[in-house]
């Protein structure tokens, strides 16, 4: 009950606000991860590339640039995961102790903001920033699974489990790459949650930057352009 009598306090349209980021943070989501056959996006450019990696894979010798490929792209997840627990560490810190938030909104509004109002916004940027860590440290793990499978496919290309363990290793890493996007949308939007402190305004028009962003790099970014002219 305490935590609706809380969220009382927020006007209608902060929660419309909250809804538009939500909303829209699960929707860009699941447009790049499933798009259209005629407009791919950079991660499903990407997913094909690393099927085809593991196929070159197979016969290669020796694999050393390959481990050294799954190597950076595991140093890249930790790396990440590592920003994401200190960037929670510094949101819960900070509402602990909302006196500098409440100086400067106290120059902003001559209206006194409740504490909880300030607790509550900076709980909607810890969500996300929570829900990237653990989509970077599952990356991580997912990809410590794939460098177990490459590691068990046969060195004879000719024999009939060499490609079939190089096509699982293929998934496994798709699936690594996946989580890894999602953690990096997590930190678009929590960095675009900022906004909320501003005003319910302020995060509509953030969530609609942070969107555009999203949506230029996977649909309208050169790299896509030369993904598909590799492809044609």
């Amino acid at each position: 009950m305490q935590l609706f009598d809380h969220m009382a306090l927020l006007a209608p349209l902060d929660l419309i606000a909250v809804a538009t980021i939500l909303l829209a943070w699960l929707a860009i989501g699941w447009r790049i991860e499933h798009p259209g056959a005629k407009s791919p996006s950079v991660t499903v450019l990407m997913s094909q590339a690393r099927r085809d990696w593991m196929k070159v894979f197979v016969a290669r010798d020796p694999r050393i640039f390959d481990s050294q490929i799954l190597a950076s792209l595991r140093q890249g997840t930790a790396f990440f995961a590592s920003t994401c627990l200190l960037a929670v560490g510094g949101v819960l810190a900070l509402a602990g102790n909302t006196e500098p938030l409440r100086g400067v909104a106290a120059e902003v509004t001559e209206m006194a903001i409740p504490v909880v109002i300030f607790q509550i916004k900076l709980g909607l940027v810890a969500l996300f920033l929570t829900n990237a860590f653990l989509k970077f440290v599952w990356a991580n793990r997912i990809f410590g699974y794939c460098a177990v499978l490459m590691a068990a496919v046969p060195n004879d290309p000719n024999d009939p489990e060499a490609y079939p363990r190089a096509a699982q290793a293929a998934e496994l890493n798709i699936r690594a790459a996946i989580n890894f996007n999602r953690g990096l949308r997590g930190m678009y939007f929590a960095l675009g949650a900022l906004a909320w402190l501003a005003g319910a305004v302020a995060l509509i028009l953030a969530t609609l930057v942070v969107l555009s962003v999203v949506w230029s790099r996977e649909f309208a970014s050169l790299p896509r352009k030369i993904l598909l002219e590799e492809g044609l």
